[in-house]
C-alpha cells in the first residue's frame, strides 16, 4: 500500500469515527427533546441554550462516575465486551458511500466519508454486524449476574432471529441490482425509480428488522426494566456503560444509512433524478437529510408503541417477517428472470400480500364459524 493511500485511510477512519461519536451525542439530546415534545414535557433545558450542551454534561458525568465491577465478574471479558460492541458499530459504517460524486484527492472514485469501497460491501456489513451479538452475550455472561445473563441470552436470540429477516429483505433489491457494492446499488437508482418503489415490502421488513437488531423500542426486550433490571448491561456503570449506549446509537445511524442507500436512492434527492444533477456537497447534504428523517422515525416509534411481549417478538420475526421476506424474494427472482419493469414488481408483491391477507381473514372466519 502506498504511504499516501495509507495516510488517507487513517485520516478517513479518524474523521468518520469522530463524526459518528459526535452524531451519537447530538442524537441523545435530540431524542430526549423530541420525545418530551410528543409527551407534553420539557426535556433537558439546563445545560446551555435549549439543552444543547446536555450530551457533553452527560459525558463528563459518566467520565468521573465510579467504575464498579462485581465480585463474581470475569475481569478481562467484562472489560472487552463493551469495546466489541463499539468497534463493530464503528467498523460497519466504513463501506457505506455518502456521496456519488468523486473526492479528487488522492484517489478518484471514493466518497469523502467512505473508508473502503469494496465490491462485497453488503456481505462485509452483514458479517461485521453479526459480531455485535458477542459483545452483548459476553457483557451479560462476564458480569456474574444471572439476570444480566438472561438478558444477554434473550438479546442474542432476538438478534439472530431478526438477522434472517433483515438479510432476506436485502436479498431482493440486491437481486435486481446484481451487485453487492453499495456504490453500485446507489448508482442503479440514478435516473430511475428508487428501489423502495419496486420493493416496498422489503423496505418495510428491513425497517422492522433494523429496530429489533438495534434493540430499539418496541423491540427492546433485552433491557426490559420491569423484568431484568437493565438487561445485559445491568452491572456496567460510567464510561463502560456509555460504550454500550454509544454502540446502540451508532448502529441506528448505520442501519439508517443502509436503508437510505439501498431503498431511497442514497444521495439522490428524488426518484427518476440523475446523480449527475448534484454537486459533491449537495449529494452529501441530501444523504444526511434522509438519515435524519430515518432517525426521527426511530424516535417517533419509541415514543408511540408499547413494548412487545417476548412471544410476540418471536412470532413477528419467524412467522410473519421471514415468510414474507421469502415470498418477496421468490417474486423478485421471477421478475428478474422475465425482466419485469419496476412497477411490475410492485404490482406482483402488493397483489401477493393482498391475497395472503384476504386468505387469512377467510380462514379465520371459517374457524370461528366451526
Amino acid at each position: 500500500m502506498e504511504p499516501i493511500l495509507a495516510l488517507e485511510l487513517i485520516v478517513r477512519a479518524v474523521i468518520v469515527s469522530a463524526l459518528l461519536q459526535l452524531a451519537f451525542a447530538m442524537m441523545t439530546r435530540w431524542e430526549r427533546r423530541a420525545m418530551a415534545q410528543m409527551q407534553w414535557r420539557i426535556g433537558p433545558n439546563r445545560a446551555g441554550p435549549a439543552g444543547i450542551f446536555q450530551p457533553f454534561a452527560d459525558g463528563l458525568k459518566l467520565l468521573f462516575k465510579e467504575q464498579l465491577m462485581p465480585d463474581g465478574a470475569r475481569p478481562f471479558l467484562y472489560l472487552v465486551a463493551p469495546c466489541i460492541s463499539l468497534v463493530v458499530a464503528l467498523t460497519s459504517f466504513s463501506v457505506i458511500p455518502t456521496q456519488l460524486g468523486n473526492w479528487p484527492f488522492p484517489v478518484e472514485g471514493r466518497s469523502l466519508f467512505q473508508i473502503a469501497d469494496i465490491d462485497v460491501g453488503v456481505l462485509f456489513l452483514l458479517g461485521i454486524t453479526s459480531l455485535s451479538v458477542y459483545g452483548i452475550v459476553l457483557g451479560g455472561w462476564a458480569s456474574g449476574n444471572k439476570y444480566s445473563l438472561i438478558g444477554s441470552i434473550r438479546a442474542s436470540a432476538q438478534m439472530v432471529s431478526y438477522e434472517l429477516a433483515l438479510g432476506t429483505a436485502l436479498l431482493s433489491p440486491l437481486l435486481m441490482v446484481g451487485s453487492l457494492s453499495f456504490r453500485e446499488i446507489a448508482q442503479f437508482q440514478s435516473g430511475g425509480a428508487w428501489l423502495v418503489l419496486s420493493q416496498p415490502l422489503a423496505a418495510i421488513i428491513f425497517m422492522i428488522s433494523a429496530l429489533a437488531e438495534t434493540n430499539r423500542a418496541p423491540f427492546d426486550l433485552p433491557e426490559a426494566e420491569q423484568e431484568l433490571g437493565a438487561g445485559f448491561h445491568t452491572e456496567y456503570s460510567g464510561m463502560r456503560f456509555s460504550l454500550f449506549f454509544m454502540a446502540e446509537y451508532i448502529a441506528m445511524i448505520t442501519v439508517s444509512s443502509v436503508l437510505v442507500t439501498v431503498f431511497f436512492g442514497g444521495p439522490i434527492l428524488l426518484p427518476f433524478m440523475s446523480a449527475d444533477a448534484f454537486l459533491f456537497s449537495e449529494s452529501f447534504f441530501w444523504y444526511a437529510f434522509k438519515i435524519l428523517i430515518c432517525m426521527f422515525c426511530f424516535i417517533w416509534i419509541r415514543a408511540t408503541f408499547p413494548r412487545f411481549r417476548y412471544d410476540q417478538l418471536m412470532n413477528i420475526g419467524w412467522r410473519v417477517l421471514l415468510p414474507l421476506g421469502l415470498m418477496n424474494l421468490a417474486i423478485t427472482a421471477v421478475g428478474v428472470v422475465f425482466q419485469m419493469p419496476w412497477w411490475g414488481y410492485t404490482i406482483a408483491i402488493c397483489g401477493a400480500v393482498a391475497l395472503l391477507y384476504v386468505g387469512g381473514k377467510l380462514s379465520r372466519r371459517q374457524e370461528s364459524n366451526h
